[in-house]
Order: C-alpha cells, then structure tokens, then sequence
C-alpha cells in the first residue's frame, strides 16, 4: 500500500525519541524502584477554583460546538493578557487551539512548505524537528553554546541563514536548557530577522517560569511585531497540561489567513475548557509563583550535588522545570550514560540527543519531584559517574 510522504518525513520524530521515558514507565508498572525525571509534568495540581470553573461550566452546558477562532470568553481574556504587553493587540490578533503543540504545528503549517527551511536553536524541544518536517521544509540549526549559556547569538544566527530561510522558530525561556534571552539579545537576533525578512515563532510556554531574569519576547519590541508570532498555554504556567488549552497571537492579516487551517483541523476546542482558561488568565492564581520558588531550589540542590560528582558539569537553569548536565567527562555520550543509569541505577533522564547535535554530551533532568528523591536519584547518578569517570590521565 502506498502512503503520504509525511509518514516517511516523521518516522522515528515521535515518541521515539522519548524511549527510556517509556522503558522506565515499563519498569516502574513491574514494580521496579524507578526514579522519574523525564518529561517536564508539574508536580502540583492545578489550583481548585480551577476545576471548579471547569465543572461550572460543563454543568452550564457548556460543552456544545465551538467556532474555529475560539471562544470568546478565552479570546477576550488573551486580549486582556497581551494587551499588558502591547497596546495594539485586539480579537483579530488571536488564534485558540488545544496545546501549545497543536498551536505550533498549525501556524507552521501556514507559514512554510517543500523548498523553505526554518532555523531553530539547538539544543531544540524535541517536537520541534517533526513540526518542521511535518510541513517538508528544511530545518536548520542554530548552535546554542554551552559557554553562552545556551543563549543564542545574533551572529550565529545570521551565519546559518541560506536563501531558503522563512522563519526563526524561537524559544525562551528555553527547553531543555532554562536560558532566558534578554531584551538586548532578542533586539540583535530581531535585526537579523528584519534584514532577512524572517517570521519569528517564538514559543513562550515557560514565561512565568522565570526564576531571577527578566523576560522578554520579540512580540513586546513595536519593529518586530509585524513578523512575531506567539505560541504558549496554560500548561506549565497553571500546572494543566492535560486540559490542552494553548493559543498563537500574531499579526491579524497572519491570524485571518490561519483560521481556515485551523477550522480544517478542529473547527473549536471544548468551551467549558475554554471558560476554565479564561478563569485562569483574568484572576490571580498562585501556581506558577509556587512552582518558580519550587524548581529553583530543586535546581540549585541538584547543581550543588552533582557538582561534586566525578564527571558532571551540572549547567543551572534560569527558568523552567529542568537541569541538564555536561556527562563527557565520564568518558561516555549522554545517550550511553542515560541508559546506563536506567539500567544500572533505576534513575531515568532524557539523553541530550533527543534535543539535538550539540546536547550529545549532555542529560536533562526534570525538577518535577520531591527534595527526598532529588537527593537519591543524585546518589545513584554520582555513583554510575565514580564508576565511569576515568583519570584524565588515563583518557585515550
């Protein structure tokens, strides 16, 4: 039988790449001692008003058709929300879909196809390959260094660019290293854009995830928002990934020839959700400051206990719910070392592969657990490490 070339374009972009995660699942549902610091899944409910909200509204029946730009409970909300940030924003600017996944994959379905390329940082989220490819463009890497923090540099960029190059796919704060560009640094990769007249997605779910750095976003800077697209949810900020309720805000002329993707996909996502999203943007919900204070210090306690370790360079993060953690001084890929310690340790991480080329030497750990399991999973990480970590002198 014959298929659509999309299903060779993303063979092995799926769950693939998250395979220790669901070997570790396998173990844990077997009754092995696992340690689970894989996907970046709060670890605190979503606020009571919340679900309240939810059940309101469902009971209110509120859970009939939909309209493909959302509902305007939501999208009034969204307004009001981004507003805040510029003074232009209006209906026309907003675009609702379930998930900042959903919201990413649809805007690059509208703005690249066959023949263009998108540049992305890399380290990259792991979806982000499949997003571009879903589309037949081309992804080009950006490299993120470890010695910049993982920022991304104007000139690094502007190398990469080729003549083929559409859009910059953005993401700050940054998965899966925690870097949060500043408003300098978002100003000289905007110019880069401008001179290339590049779109820029900029993904922004961990915005309030922010621990000590001031965000900022090229949708705020007024000689970028002409070519600035965001995406983001509530799934981080508000602790309810399960609930899928993300947006894209952009240019009206962009959003206006979106929606009609957007209707062809879903035409609407479920309004009693949509009223529980607006609940959550227009009142003062404690979530995310909680878990900002949370995996801060979880991040620092895993940095000032590896750090000890033979081996591992742990790389703090500025925001967000992970760590990673240079493991090439232990001889070993951040591939090898992350099975290794599944298997030896019962601790599971994700390989800096599944982010991309230049993450090979790295792990990323999730922040998403209790102090108490943070302390062992850091034992038994220093242990493979000691056993791993050869003398310098001794290095081929």
């Amino acid at each position: 039988m014959r298929y659509a070339s999309i299903t060779d374009r993303l063979a092995n972009l799926g769950s693939e790449k998250w395979a220790i995660h669901a070997e570790a699942r396998r173990m844990k549902a077997e009754g092995e001692d696992v340690i689970e610091l894989t996907i970046g899944e709060p670890d605190v409910p979503p606020d009571p008003a919340l679900l309240a909200e939810a059940v309101r509204s469902m009971h209110a029946g509120r859970y009939r058709y939909s309209n493909g730009r959302g509902e305007p409970s939501v999208v009034d909300a969204l307004v009001r929300k981004y507003r805040k940030r510029r003074s232009d924003v209006t209906v026309a600017n907003v675009l609702c879909f379930p998930g900042t996944q959903t919201a990413l994959f649809a805007v690059m379905l509208g703005l690249v196809e066959a023949g263009d390329a998108v540049l992305v940082g890399d380290p990259l989220y792991a979806t982000y390959e499949g997003v571009i490819r879903a589309t037949g463009a081309e992804r080009i890497a950006v490299p993120l260094r470890p010695e910049n923090g993982f920022h991304m540099k104007a000139a690094d960029l502007e190398a990469a660019i080729t003549p083929a190059c559409r859009v910059l796919l953005l993401n700050t704060p940054h998965n899966p290293t925690g870097a949060v560009l500043s408003a300098a640094e978002v100003a000289e990769i905007g110019a880069v854009c401008r001179r290339h007249d590049l779109w820029i997605v900029c993904d922004e779910v961990y915005e309030e995830l922010v621990f000590g750095a001031t965000f900022a976003s090229p949708f705020d800077n007024p000689d970028l928002a002409e070519r600035t697209i965001v995406v983001s949810s509530i799934s981080k900020s508000h602790a309810a990934p399960g609930f899928r309720s993300g947006w894209a805000i952009g240019p009206a002329e962009f959003c206006t020839r979106l929606l009609s993707v957007s209707e062809t996909m879903l035409f609407g996502g479920q309004p009693f959700i949509a009223d529980m999203t607006a609940y959550a943007l227009d009142n003062p919900i404690s979530t995310a400051a909680t878990m900002r204070q949370s995996y801060k210090a979880r991040a620092a306690r895993f940095a000032d206990a590896l750090s000890r370790a033979p081996g591992l360079v742990p790389l703090p993060p500025e925001a967000g719910m992970f760590i990673v953690v240079d493991v090439s001084e232990t001889g070993m890929s951040g591939e090898d070392f992350a099975w290794a310690l599944l298997r030896e340790e019962r601790v599971a991480v994700m390989p800096g592969s599944s982010f991309g080329e230049e993450a090979e030497g790295f792990i990323r750990l999730s922040l998403t657990v209790p102090d108490a399991h943070i302390d062992e999973a850091c034992r038994r990480i220093t242990a493979l490490a000691t056993r791993s970590t050869m003398p310098k002198e001794r290095r081929a």
